[in-house]
């Protein structure tokens, strides 16, 4: 049987996806305080549920994504947030301006990505002087793989028959050095969900230097 090539990760419902019972707590402590009109983009939002669980109404929050399904659902769900169709890389810098945001926000999206230098590269370049980027993703760490592998659980995680699953596996190392290799200083890690070191995800929150280093 001829079956259609995938052209996007497919969204049906505005419902959230289970990850956000234990992502969103995470996201609202980072987010606590910040003042009105803070700027923040939100790089692959899906079909906007957790943006929209987490989003003030007195924040310019802009979200973007790539699936047109998402987008489109995200769009007539969630009218109150700004939402555009645009990949998680250099289309970024054609729809914003350089250093317009004071907060960039991406979750469960960096372990999709073939070339997730391009993602941090743009979010960067995309937050003004002293801005943050907070990323969360999948939680990696010896005790945690060991875990998995003794339950078998390995196939499942990996998430290899599922269409625009997981191809990227950070570790807190990796993923500490992506964002001080593309210019953030060195972020701070929680882990999230879960029991310790055994964390579902991890989030780290990194800054972008307030000047050019020498």
């Amino acid at each position: 049987m001829n079956q259609a090539p995938y052209s996007e990760y497919f969204y049906a419902t505005p419902e959230r996806m289970a990850s956000a019972s234990y992502l969103l707590p995470a996201i609202l402590s980072v987010l606590k305080g910040l003042p009105a009109g803070t700027r923040i983009l939100d790089i692959g939002c899906g079909n906007g549920a957790l943006t929209s669980a987490w989003a003030n109404t007195t924040w310019d929050v802009h979200a973007v994504d790539n699936s047109a399904s998402g987008i489109s659902i995200a769009t007539r769900a969630y009218p109150n947030i700004n939402f555009t169709q645009a990949n998680a890389g250099p289309d970024l810098m054609e729809r914003f301006a350089p250093q317009s945001f004071d907060l960039i926000i991406s979750t469960e999206v960096i372990e999709h990505l073939y070339a997730p230098r391009l993602m941090v590269a743009a979010a960067h370049a995309l937050l003004k002087p002293g801005g943050r980027l907070v990323l969360t993703c999948p939680y990696h760490g010896y005790l945690k793989n060991l875990a998995l592998a003794a339950t078998g659980a390995m196939d499942n995680h990996f998430t290899a028959l599922m269409d625009c699953g997981h191809i990227k596996f950070w570790s807190r190392k990796t993923l500490c050095a992506l964002l001080t290799e593309a210019g953030f200083d060195e972020p701070t890690f929680t882990g999230v969900g879960r029991l310790p070191y055994l964390w579902k995800s991890m989030m780290l929150n990194a800054s972008k230097p307030l000047t050019a280093s020498a």
